[in-house]
Parts: structure tokens; sequence; C-alpha cells
């Protein structure tokens, strides 16, 4: 027996560094890096792992356990993706185990994938029409098997000689209008035969014979400006106002990599933005284009992943649209990367650990790939901006709408005039009912952007301002209508709506402020004969009801659509003229030193999505500060003077892009020991980092889910390499927890913080 062969393995926990194990001589041929294995850890408990590494240096641990067994003979990881969960780990300070549960579906385990199963049924024998003819005049006296039988023969136009074809069970029994006890006894009789078969549970797509737009000369500049600069650099930022015809440039890109055999990676922020492109992009490319995002069933993720390993140029998906997680399938053959909405906050993700941002974090896979990267926005990143204009990445630039079309025109609509002069309906200014007002008898579209869901931000005591707050988080309650229950958005507690005052016992209850529900019910009173419906967090939780909702408007069976940010990019309405953002001012006044990068993004993303096609859409802004900067600087889609002014800012006041940060949020759940370690790690920072250590400080929610949280902001100088900070950051960490009592902190590092 051999004692001297060893594997290092990534286990599914919050701890960092690999575990090494013992490989017995049974499994020797069986284990390669990438394989899955079953280990023991801790006391009684079994582990799902992945092999890293094999060697024969055995460690210095006492009682070193083995690998228990191999669930399944082929590698389910390949070596780029150990290579990109290992930067990702050492970028953002997490465990491999995190970037593990993060990146495989079904609890890190690819073979408790069981295949979908479903029942057909053919003829038992290769019966001659003689002889179906037969069975069927003895079957006219059951008139419902002489049907079923009936059906069968006309379904699968089966005649003598003729290959026995398969019709699903289903099928045969609604179209026969039969039961499954009438198909039984045919079976038992010999005439037909049920087998059961492996289904796939995706969607299925057959490839358009729509030809192709021609490129417009715009972006025919803008496509051979990409090509060339390929030619010198792996990034390209491709700035494009909105309706500018991006994707069609996408879409050139996307062939010339599937014609040399490569695979492509198209990524999206949000869910609910895939919805038209799919459609698209299946239209164009047919059954080799995949969708990846995180309301698919654990089953159906497993059966994507296995089309994309296969890299079969037939029946693999080679092309997949997919949100930030989809940069964990595993690629083979990468020839493109497009992050489309390349600004778009919801690439970062925040909770739980990996914190990685998936626009960086697709700009390794990249380079481990070899391939190119395209970043897409019509109002970029100031960091992606900053990299294009100092040469770093690539630029072209897209400054007209397809079909010159024009851009919306914009009206700042003053909201403490209108209230002053009690002009105001409800929440609505009389530019903007006019607006719509005017669509309406048009029989046009609208769009009323509002960041805020629920009915209401909060209910308060009209007699003594009580306000309702979370039991377990520092926050007040948002009320919902719909459900009658006041909800914390952060912990998702929930109460009912008190009828009394939890103060002063006074029935005076009234809401404050308004969300998304609330100008749901206050427009169909305003615009009683519209069609009305909302799309938010609350209206979308079902699978497919983003689908549904956006193909109603397409399909113009809603006049008005009210929504969240969802709606403020990517989606692309031919009817849609006006659209309405009833409070800027809620956007720009938030604490962060991004509000008026992401103000703007999100005003001008939200305006683009009217008058796209041939007439010229108008967008209402509500705003009690019209002279406000970034809103005149969206009244004249000015992005390069928004970029220069958050340079300058930012310069100023050392932020990103010209500095790196990286947040720590402290939690324990005794406010006072809280403090107490707070500052220790604090002063422990700051004797290695000095003035550019900000905190300890309580952020604007200060406890959530009975945590509660301080933050620790640490500036990181951009020319100097971050491995070394970062490596002392982790240092101080791990004293803090040394110190007497420390055990119950929780400490959350947050790297790029965005």
């Amino acid at each position: 027996m051999t004692d001297n062969r060893f594997a290092d393995i990534i286990l599914p926990i919050a701890v960092r560094g690999r575990f090494t194990y013992r490989i017995p001589d049974n499994l020797i041929d069986k284990i390669r890096p990438g394989v899955r294995v079953t280990v023991p850890f801790g006391r009684q408990n079994l582990y799902s792992g992945i092999v890293c590494s094999i060697h024969d240096s055995q460690p210095d641990v006492k009682n070193l356990r083995s690998i228990t067994e191999v669930p399944d003979h082929v590698p389910s990881i390949n070596e780029i993706q150990l290579k990109l969960w290992l930067w990702i780990s050492e970028y953002y300070l997490c465990s491999e185990g995190e970037v593990m549960k993060a990146a495989l579906p079904s609890d890190s385990s690819l073979s408790s994938y069981r295949p979908r199963l479903e029942t057909f049924i053919g003829l038992a024998v290769d019966f001659t029409d003689d002889e179906l003819n037969e069975m069927l005049d003895k079957l006219s006296k059951a008139p419902r098997q002489h049907e079923l039988l009936s059906t069968y023969i006309r379904l699968t136009e089966y005649s003598t000689g003729s290959e026995i074809k398969l019709l699903s069970k289903q099928v045969l029994i609604s179209e026969s209008k039969s039961s499954p006890a009438i198909l039984d006894t045919l079976i038992r009789k010999g005439i037909l035969r049920s087998v059961s078969s492996a289904v796939t549970r995706l969607s299925r797509s057959e490839r358009s014979v729509e030809p192709v737009h021609a490129l417009s000369n715009a972006q025919s500049v803008a496509f051979d400006s990409i090509k060339n600069q390929f030619k010198e650099k792996d990034i390209v930022l491709l700035h494009g106002i909105t309706s500018s015809g991006k994707t069609e440039i996408y879409i050139r890109l996307i062939e010339e990599q599937l014609n040399m055999g490569k695979q492509v990676l198209y990524m999206l922020p949000e869910i609910a933005l895939t919805t038209q492109i799919i459609h698209r992009l299946k239209k164009h490319f047919g059954e080799i284009t995949g969708v990846y995002h995180s309301r698919f069933s654990d089953a159906e993720k497993v059966e994507i992943w296995k089309k994309v390993a296969e890299d079969d140029t037939q029946n693999g998906y080679r092309l997949i649209l997919g949100v930030r997680s989809s940069l964990f399938l595993p690629f083979s053959n990468l020839g493109l990367i497009i992050v489309d909405e390349e600004h778009d906050g919801s690439y970062k993700q925040h909770d739980p650990a990996p914190r990685y941002h998936a626009r960086d974090t697709a700009i390794m896979l990249a380079a481990l790939h070899s391939c190119k990267t395209i970043l897409g926005s019509a109002s970029p990143s100031v960091e992606s901006y900053n990299n294009a204009v100092n040469g770093k990445y690539g630029l072209a630039e897209l400054k007209e709408r397809f079909g010159l079309i024009k851009l919306p025109g914009i009206v700042i609509a003053n909201t403490r005039e209108a209230y002053r002069k009690k002009l105001m309906v409800s929440h609505f200014t009389p530019e903007l009912l006019e607006a719509m007002d005017d669509a309406l008898g048009k029989e046009e579209q609208i769009i009323l952007f509002q960041n805020r869901r629920g009915f209401s931000p909060y209910i308060e005591c009209s007699e003594c301002g009580w306000i309702p707050v979370c039991i377990q988080c520092a926050v007040n309650l948002t009320y919902h209508k719909g459900i009658r229950r006041l909800v914390c958005h952060y912990c998702g507690y929930t109460t009912g709506v008190p009828v009394k005052c939890g103060n002063c016992h006074s029935t005076g209850m009234v809401t404050r402020g308004f969300g998304t529900e609330k100008i749901e019910d206050e427009i169909k009173i305003v615009f009683p004969d519209a069609r009305v419906a909302r799309m938010d967090q609350d209206s979308t939780r079902k699978k497919n009801s983003f689908n549904s909702i956006i193909k109603a408007f397409e399909d113009r069976r809603i006049d008005i659509l009210i929504g969240t940010q969802m709606i403020s990019k990517g989606l692309d309405f031919e009817n849609l003229t006006v659209v309405g953002i009833l409070n800027a001012d809620n956007m720009l006044n938030f604490p962060d030193f991004r509000a008026h990068e992401r103000s703007y993004q999100l005003m001008e993303q939200v305006s683009g999505r009217a008058g796209r096609r041939q007439k010229q859409g108008k967008v209402v802004i509500q705003t009690a500060d019209p002279t406000n900067r970034i809103i005149r600087l969206v009244l004249r889609h000015d992005y390069e003077g928004l970029f220069r002014s958050q340079a300058e800012e930012r310069t100023t006041f050392n932020y990103p892009p010209f500095c790196r940060m990286v947040r720590l949020n402290i939690k324990h759940k005794d406010r006072s020991l809280l403090n107490h370690y707070a500052d220790i790690l604090g002063n422990d920072l700051r004797t290695i980092f000095g003035k550019r250590v900000l905190g300890p400080e309580f952020p604007l929610i200060g406890q959530v889910q009975l945590w509660y949280i301080k933050t620790i902001l640490i500036k990181i100088e951009r020319e100097k390499p971050p491995a070394n900070a970062k490596k002392r950051i982790l240092e101080a960490i791990d004293r803090l927890e040394k110190e007497k009592g420390a055990s119950s902190l929780k400490i959350a590092i947050d790297v790029d913080p965005y």
C-alpha cells in the first residue's frame, strides 16, 4: 500500500485555505483536479469538496484523514474555473469555499442531479394496416379505447412498414380526451406500450430565417473601431447612447466568434433585462443559445451547466446569456465576453461572500481564456470611462440613435412650485399629467419610474409622530397595501398594520411618502380607463412574471407601466413615448459618493426608453430642485460633463477610480462590545494606513437582524499593488479575532464596495 499521495481540497465553508487529505489506493485512478469527492470533516460530518491539486508532500498533521469516495468520475470543474475561484478568493478576501458555494448549483454537487423522465407511447409491435383496422373494429364496442388508438394512428401517421413513432403520453391523453386508465387497458391488451425517456427541462427555440439588419454608417464605424482596437487591447468600452443599436454590433461580434468555433458569454445585470434579448438572440442563433440566472431550479441549472461543459457545436450551448452567476459556468473555449450595461450596480454581489463585481471578474475570466471583452453602456461607470480615456481600455462611441431618431425631449417639472400653487394632483405635476393625457389620447404607452416599492415608505401617528420600526433592524417598516402588512425590506420581518399608535394610542395613523404600489392605486383614479400594471420585486416573484408583464406591454395590453429601476434600462418598446420620473430628489440626496453618478445613470437610462422608433419621446422629471447640476446634465444628455465633474470631485477627495477601497462591516449583538472591538480594529489599522482609514462609524442602517453594525473604510493608493495592503488588513482582523470575547464578532470584508 502507498501512503504518499495527497489531495488539496476546497470545502464549501467560510474558512480560508485548502484542506489536505490522503488518497486511498482504491481511488488513486479516479482522483484528479476538478473532481468532486466526499471527505470527513469535523467529528461526524461528511462534505462534498473539489480536488484542486494532487501532490506527495505529507502535511505535518496527526491522524491525517482520507478521501471517502468519488461520487462522479469526470471532472466537474475545469482548470480555468479553479484559477478563477482562486483569483476571486485572493482579490475579494474570502475563502475558496465561499466561491465554490456561489459557483456550483445544487449544493455544490453536480451528481445530485436526476434527469427529468417523461412517458411516451408507441405501438407494442409493428402491426400491419389490416391488423390495426381489425383491432379498431373490435374496439368499436369500447368507443373511448377506439378513440385513443385512432388518435395515436392519426398523430403519428402510422402505416404498414413505417417507423413506430413515440408520442408523449400527456399529448395522447389530451388529444384523445381520454384518461390514463383507458391507456393502461390498451397497454394490457398488448396493443400499445409505454417507455420512459429523459427529456430536457429547458425551453427550445428554432433559429429564425429573418435577415440581419444592415449596420448604419455610425454602427459600421463603431464596429470597425472595436475590431481595430482589439488588435492591441483586450478590453474595449462601447459608449453608445440609448437606442443607438449596440445590440446589432454585439450580434456581429458574436457571429464572428461562433464561426470560429468559440463560445461567447453575454452578460446583463438583471433578470428583467434578459427577456427581450433572449427572444432576439434565440431567434437569431437558435438552440446553441442558453440562458442562466437565479430563477432557474437547481435541476435546470445543472442541465445548463452540462450543455456549456459539452462545448458541442451541435447540441451544446455556445452562446450564454446570463446575469453575474453565469461567470461560473464551465466554459472551455471562450472567445468573447460582452458585459452590457456595465455600469449597473447589480453586477456587484453584496451578501453573502464572495462580494465580487461581475464586470471586473469577467475581465479576469477573459484574461484566463485569452479572449476579448466588450463593456457596453449609454452611461458608463466613472471607473470604466476613466480607463478608456487614459488608454487602458479601447473606446468606441455611438453618438446617434439608430435611424437618426431624436433623443427624447426632457421637461423639468418643479414640484415645490406645483405644491405651492396647489396644482399637484396626488403625486403628479401638471406637466406630467398633460404629457400622459396626450399620449393616452394617441393610444401611446407610458412608463412611470419610482425607485421605491411598496405603498408607502412608512406610516406615522399624526398626533405624536410615532413610526413603527422593525424589531430586528434600525429601519422603518414599509406599508404594503396589497397584503395589508408592514414589511422590513432588510430582513423580511412583517407585522399587521396597527390600528392605534404604539406611543399615544391615537387612531390617527397616516401613510407618508409613496412607492410603486401607491402610484398604481392613484394613477387608476386619475386615469380610470387606462390599463395599468406594476413591475417591481413584489409583482415579479414568480419565475415567469417578468416575461408576462413585458409581453403584455409589448402587445399593448398595458397603457401605463409603473416600476422601479428594473424598468429603467435595456427594454425596447415600440409604442412607448412618455416616461415620468416621479421623484428625482430621492436619488440625488442619498449619502454616498456615487449618488450623483447613479442618479444620472438611472435618469439617463429610464429616459432612453422613450421614443425609440419613429416618434420622438418625452420625459418629465419631477424635482423640487430644478437647478440641480446633475438634472441639468441629464437635460442635455451630457455624459462627458458628468464624467468631468465626478473625476474632479473624486480626485479632490480621493475616491475611486483614483484610489482603491476596502470596507469592513463589523457586527455584534451587543452595541457597547461592538464599539469596543471596532475601536480596537480601527486604531490597529490606523497604525498601518494612517489617515487613509475612515471610521469606525455607524452606517445609515445601523442594525440589521438584531446585529449592530459599524463600518471602517480603508483607502489604498491606486499606484501600488493592493496585495500587500490586503494582507495587512487580514492580519489586523486576525489579531482582533484573538482578543478575549471577540469570537462573537462578525466581520464582512467588501473589496471595491459599490
